[in-house]
């Protein structure tokens, strides 16, 4: 405990003075952007245009996804760990009888040890089976998401939150329902979706120099004890346990593998983006504020960096990474290559007006610029050329965007346009709100 703790002092004192330390090669200041050339997406690596659906599934889309894997993300490890799946407990009448909740953990083992995530489920009642779903990862704990007090309280460390009831890097009772205003549970089931999420800190606690906790562990060979150059950082785990989380949703007859949409806010939504790339079973992609690293476009140099988020965040991404601080006209792709290789599901980003730390412009243009791809499968990318005003939604094609007035959070504004997009896009007929 000791040792976690100090780990912990030593995160949160980089967290804290780094921002300042760095201030001064941050702008949030449209004008101080440099000239940048992006790389073009259907430009093969040995020159070819790429004119087909075809030749961009076969060629140029594993091209770019294992660059941001070597590069970037990470690779997900080469690993004999098996999954299995423990029902917790099951209510019927949650919610006043509206859905059904399920609790199930996940067990992940390399056949020495072990370690777990919490799955939360919660599937309307009224709606015709099979439902579609939302997926995402929590920040604090499936019971600091629902209104409802019966829920596992998780035994994982948490970073020190006294607002939220966390002592001693632990939760307590008093941290029931205190993120409920980023999750309302009840107007997902009310609209007919089924809603899954998960602890993020069950896969990897979210500090830097711990290489021994989480799963990543349970990948190391013989006399390893990190990641290699080239292996995933947190938020590659975090977006491997998005999907061993629609592995489960697949088993689950109550809910429709067919149409999960994977969400994510903030670092999250750089792992929903991620996963969503790398993992072609997700149907929809949501990006709420995920800035740097996620939706936003690197060679803008705009609000947070690439070498600021690596000299704050060091464990996010992989080692491979750190040679494009102040250095991201090298990199082989940018963010919106990303945003394409979910071509041709539908990806919604998101952006607040007062989070120009995550450059909201940066982020419209990732989508903008990956349009070109799904013209290639004869659908509309994003339908504007400029940026939208705040709170006028643009979503008529395969790429959907809006800029929310606020700041940097996830609102039942944002689920309400996630909810339109996703009634467009599954087939599902428009309900009130």
């Amino acid at each position: 405990m000791l040792k976690l703790n100090l780990l912990y002092l030593i995160f949160f004192l980089m967290t804290q003075l780094t921002p300042a330390i760095l201030a001064q090669e941050t702008h949030e200041d449209e004008s101080k952007v440099p000239d940048y050339q992006l790389p073009d997406p259907l430009i093969t690596s040995d020159g070819n245009k790429v004119t087909s659906a075809q030749m961009w599934q076969e060629v140029r889309r594993p091209e770019i996804l294992q660059q941001f894997a070597e590069q970037m993300y990470g690779k997900f490890p080469e690993g004999s760990v098996t999954t299995s799946y423990q029902m917790m407990n099951t209510r019927t009448d949650a919610l006043n009888g509206k859905a059904t909740r399920k609790e199930v953990r996940l067990w992940f083992s390399n056949g020495t040890d072990s370690t777990y995530m919490d799955l939360l489920v919660y599937i309307p009642n009224e709606a015709p089976e099979p439902v579609p779903a939302f997926l995402g990862l929590s920040f604090y704990g499936n019971h600091t998401i629902s209104p409802e007090s019966d829920i596992i309280l998780s035994e994982k460390w948490m970073p020190e939150q006294a607002d939220f009831g966390i002592e001693n890097h632990r939760a307590t009772e008093a941290s029931r329902s205190v993120r409920v205003n980023r999750w309302p549970v009840e107007k997902i089931i009310d609209r007919g979706y089924a809603l899954a999420t998960a602890y993020y800190g069950d896969l990897d606690p979210d500090y830097a120099g711990d290489d021994k906790n989480g799963i990543q562990p349970l990948f190391y060979k013989e006399r390893q004890t990190q990641p290699e150059k080239d292996e995933w950082g947190s938020i590659g785990a975090w977006a491997w346990g998005l999907q061993k989380a629609m592995d489960y949703l697949e088993t689950d007859g109550q809910i429709n593998p067919a149409q999960v949409a994977v969400l994510g806010h903030s670092r999250i939504g750089k792992a929903a983006l991620w996963a969503g790339a790398s993992d072609e079973r997700f149907a929809m992609v949501i990006s709420n504020d995920s800035g740097c690293g996620g939706a936003a476009l690197s060679r803008r140099r705009f609000g947070e960096t690439v070498k600021v988020i690596n000299t704050a965040f060091p464990h996010w991404f992989n080692e491979n990474f750190k040679q494009y601080n102040n250095n991201e006209d090298a990199l082989p792709f940018d963010q919106h290559e990303l945003i394409a290789l979910i071509a041709p599901r539908p990806v919604y980003i998101a952006s607040a007006s007062q989070d120009l730390w995550a450059d909201p412009k940066g982020e419209f243009l990732g989508g903008l610029h990956a349009s070109l791809v799904y013209e290639l499968f004869g659908h509309e990318g994003l339908a504007a050329t400029e940026m939208p005003p705040a709170d006028q939604p643009v979503a008529s094609g395969y790429i959907g965007y809006h800029l929310r007035t606020g700041k940097h959070d996830l609102t039942e504004y944002d689920w309400e346009r996630y909810m339109d997009f996703a009634d467009q896009h599954f087939g599902k007929g428009s309900k009130d709100n």
